[in-house]
């Protein structure tokens, strides 16, 4: 997902802590000659795990490390102010591409950095860039796709009316549609509300399908145009991103009228509660699903977004990196050092790693990560992980222009399900929106994403 976007559940309010001094009771010394490391973090849901590394790496190597926290929506605010101080972040997260345009002037290119090259490839392809400079380093690799309850299937494939023998024969859009409607024509016999979970359009909800699923026909397009970036559409795909939303508005627990009242903790808890089969959403929603009815071996992701696009069967689950770390261009050569030198034993140390990967549950995108002692606990992931290692090809997420696009297509979404308007407003918004929010953000910031090979 646009990891940015998410409703964030738990709002806090930005506080400044001095790790060693005011935040771990005046315990551990500092040597100010080596610099200091303040990092601006836009994740709530890990403030007090980045607070405990902090605090460790200043037990160890006598660096003073700061961590402010910020809530999503509260952040382009802090971000401003705290950037303008005289003593900045050192270092600061972003969450997608228009972060990046945004604050680019404040980062530091990166790409001869040595905590750059401990990038994998993944990390390395995804990493923000203007030219020949790389400006960011992509922390936490995400999934989203077609989440599913292994049981309910199971007990599905059961029944002398079931159109499959297992979840592995769900490999197409023609078997999943299939299974998805005989799901719901049968939801009594099964004890379910409804094969799909609500696709709900409220604003928590919504960016499933104004970030995630809208990513879909973009990629098949830029594939077909041998690219990696257009700034006008034909929106070739279109029809197929309707073959989504349409299978699930018909196949879900709530009426078309009402899905813009249902917000996403009411979606997340119809799947972890055991009362649909199906969920379109991405690992971070695990969160929401642990420790309810569903078991953790009972959750799985099967291996396309489908949408019956031709080929679309041959992709694993759809991948983003949006959430990325920057370093602060405008900062002293100690603080500087000091900053590299913090994310460096983040991501290359085992107690860094055991708590970017174990406690804040990321996958990361560097190097040493890729094994099972520093990959999360979440069951998602797994699932999500697992195609690409049995051959699926990895399906990208592109760069997506902002939030005008994202509200745009979401208003006509409502529009389209409660009947007041037809697709072709959805499809305009689609197209118009992205061409002029991407000429409006060349005009600001002078910059568009780089267009390169598709590398399929």
């Amino acid at each position: 997902m646009n990891f940015s976007k998410k409703a964030t559940v738990t709002v806090l309010s930005v506080a400044l802590i001095a790790t060693g001094l005011a935040g771990c009771g005046g315990k551990s010394k500092t040597d100010s000659s080596k610099g200091h490391v303040y990092f601006l973090n836009g994740k709530t849901e890990v403030a007090d795990q980045f607070k405990a590394l902090a605090k460790k790496y200043t037990e160890k190597t006598g660096v003073e490390v700061q961590i402010s926290t910020s809530s999503a929506e509260e952040m382009d605010e802090t971000m401003a102010s705290e950037l303008a101080k005289s003593e900045p972040p050192t270092m600061f997260s972003i969450s997608g591409y228009d972060d990046f345009t945004k604050y680019k002037s404040h980062m530091a290119p990166l790409q001869d950095t040595e905590v750059f090259s401990l990038l994998n490839d993944a990390g390395k392809t995804n990493a923000y860039r203007d030219g020949k400079n790389a400006y960011t380093l992509p922390y936490a690799a995400e999934w989203y796709g077609i989440i599913y309850n292994k049981k309910i299937i199971k007990d599905y494939c059961s029944k002398p009316y079931a159109v499959i023998k297992s979840d592995a024969d769900i490999k197409n859009w023609d078997v999943f549609t299939k299974v998805v409607k005989d799901i719901q024509s049968h939801k009594g016999d099964l004890g379910i509300k409804g094969a799909f979970a609500t696709p709900g359009l409220d604003a928590s909800a919504q960016y499933r399908f104004t970030a995630h699923l809208s990513r879909i026909p973009l990629f098949f397009e830029y594939k077909d145009s041998n690219t990696t970036f257009k700034p006008e559409l034909k929106g070739t795909y279109l029809d197929n991103y309707k073959n989504m939303i349409d299978l699930q508005v018909q196949n879900s627990p709530t009426p078309a009228t009402m899905l813009s009242s249902k917000t996403s903790d009411d979606i997340a808890g119809e799947f972890a509660l055991g009362e649909v089969a199906f969920y379109t959403n991405g690992v971070w929603s695990y969160t929401n699903i642990r420790k309810n009815k569903v078991a953790d071996s009972d959750i799985g992701m099967l291996p396309s977004y489908f949408t019956g696009i031709k080929g679309e069967e041959a992709y694993a689950p759809p991948s983003i990196y949006d959430a990325a770390w920057a370093v602060n261009k405008n900062i002293n050569a100690a603080d500087r050092k000091a900053t590299l030198d913090f994310i460096k034993w983040m991501v290359n140390s085992d107690q860094g790693k055991s708590v970017l990967s174990k406690e804040m549950g990321f996958s990361v995108p560097f190097k040493g990560f890729d094994n099972a002692k520093y990959q999360p606990d979440n069951p998602i992931t797994t699932a999500a992980r697992q195609w690409e290692t049995k051959g699926k090809k990895p399906l990208r997420s592109f760069a997506i222009p902002g939030m005008q696009w994202e509200d745009g297509i979401g208003n006509a979404l409502v529009e389209y399900t409660q009947g007041t308007k037809g697709w072709d407003n959805v499809k305009s918004t689609y197209l118009n929106v992205w061409k002029s929010e991407w000429a409006d953000n060349q005009k600001a910031t002078g910059m568009l994403p780089k267009a390169t090979k598709f590398e399929d």
